[in-house]
């Protein structure tokens, strides 16, 4: 039986706006609420015509998003995203997560004749307009995707031209290279006993087996026990495939996330990684951006939290979501779920 990894302690967060906060400060940096016993400003009711302030209620709201009564910064629709299609059969979840001041990650999911599709983006910080990055990367991918499919060209084929035609929309966001918005990659697509990943970057894909188990290693292309889908674009990961530093060396490394691949105008040419898995039971196949994967990296812990994310896709997503935010929730967090039954993508 897979016992939930130990969940490090959430920090202490404002009241009001979610935002981490620490020790002795009175009021929250973020949102210039008061800490303390009553830290909420008291509701006022709206005196109509306004946009009302998500924390106090008044009509006070400025057009940078601030409430001019009690300072809270408004929340942005991007802050917060759930999505569910086929009949709740496939979902996702992306939230901003408890440090970062929006939510640069960004999810597309969609069903397809023979099973189901998703790609998750993590705009990169270091670059400008992440968010633009991500957005136009997981929206061009994703309708890419729905397209190919529906012409009923082979998953590999659509999720390798899918990623190109994302990589394009994110160039074209640059006006030069030396001011590229970037971002990584990962996408999903099922289909009649397969599931194909696609992805550039150290965004992942997991198999959650639908019977809890969990595989020692890779496993070849037969999708058994529970297992990590992709393998990072990172220093990390080279480290550790060179035998320099083991697992856990490298995640402690201050290198850790430096990612040796991205879309973006600065990027080499873009050689996308594309693998086709067959299916041997049921299961979930878990896309995510590292805000999860750092507290979740390996796949047995995840089908832990994630549940019977089969019959419940939306909850076992929030639940994953919960637990990065419980834990810290250090970065922007995005998860898909998509079920599938061994010989057809598409849950019955």
């Amino acid at each position: 039986m897979t016992e939930v990894p130990t969940m490090k302690p959430a920090d202490p967060v404002c009241p009001a706006c979610r935002e981490v906060v620490y020790a002795g400060e009175e009021f929250c940096e973020a949102c210039g609420s008061r800490l303390g016993p009553d830290p909420v400003p008291a509701r006022v009711p709206t005196r109509g015509g306004g946009r009302a302030c998500a924390g106090c209620g008044a009509d006070a709201v400025d057009a940078d998003g601030y409430c001019e009564r009690c300072g809270l910064k408004q929340p942005a629709p991007r802050d917060r995203v759930e999505l569910e299609i086929a009949a709740g059969r496939a979902a996702g979840v992306s939230d901003r997560g408890r440090r970062h001041s929006r939510n640069e990650d960004y999810l597309a999911l969609t069903e397809h004749p023979a099973g189901f599709a998703t790609v998750v983006c993590d705009g990169v910080g270091s670059s400008p307009d992440p968010d633009r990055a991500s957005l136009a990367a997981a929206e061009t991918g994703g309708a890419a995707l729905a397209e190919r499919l529906a012409a009923g060209d082979d998953p590999a084929d659509a999720t390798r031209a899918a990623l190109l035609r994302a990589g394009d929309a994110v160039a074209a966001l640059a006006p030069s290279p030396a001011e590229a918005p970037s971002c990584t990659y990962v996408s999903a697509v099922t289909g009649p006993g397969t599931v194909t990943v696609g992805w550039v970057g150290d965004s992942r894909a997991y198999w959650l087996a639908a019977d809890g188990s969990v595989a020692d290693g890779d496993g070849g292309d037969v999708l058994g026990p529970s297992r990590q889908l992709t393998a990072d674009d990172s220093w990390a990961a080279i480290m550790v495939a060179r035998g320099a530093l083991t697992e856990a060396e490298a995640e402690a490394h201050p290198n850790a996330h430096v990612i040796t691949g991205w879309l973006g105008a600065d990027a080499e040419q873009l050689d996308p990684h594309v693998r086709t898995f067959a299916v041997d039971r049921p299961g979930t196949v878990l896309v995510c951006s590292d805000g999860l994967w750092n507290y979740l990296p390996a796949a047995g812990g995840l089908a832990a939290v994630a549940g019977d994310a089969a019959a419940a896709p939306l909850d076992a997503a929030r639940a994953l979501v919960r637990h990065a935010l419980e834990a810290g929730g250090r970065d922007n967090i995005t998860v898909t779920l998509l079920p599938v039954t061994a010989g057809n993508g598409a849950p019955a």
